[in-house]
């Protein structure tokens, strides 16, 4: 049986995606691979506006994302005790909302 597909990730309905860790904490895998799937050129493709920033600190802070939205909405995500799949579908299911929301208002 073969694997299941992922999602491809749009940030279409996306504004801002800032990302904030300590790479010296152990709890920062999961916000780094959320970061490189976002981060790719792939999926930055998909919205060339849309600003990825990272944030390395060194002050053992915990891991952030923190994601604003073109209308104006924000999902903050702590990364320290998800993982980046919970994270990933947290953030597209955010997106996929929006998006079907455009969609449904534009053609009003």
């Amino acid at each position: 049986m073969a694997a299941p597909r992922k999602a491809a990730v749009i940030l279409k309905a996306v504004k801002k995606i800032s990302v904030q860790f300590c790479p010296f904490e152990s709890n920062v895998r999961s916000t780094r691979e959320f970061l490189a799937m976002v981060g790719s050129e792939k999926v930055r493709a998909t919205n060339m506006n849309c600003e990825v920033t990272s944030i390395v600190t060194h002050d053992k802070s915990e891991p952030v994302v923190d994601i604003t939205y073109v209308d104006g909405e924000r999902l903050l995500m702590k990364g320290a005790k998800l993982t980046s799949a919970e994270m990933l579908s947290a953030f597209q299911s955010r997106c996929t909302a929006k998006d079907t929301q455009t969609i449904g208002g534009g053609k009003k």
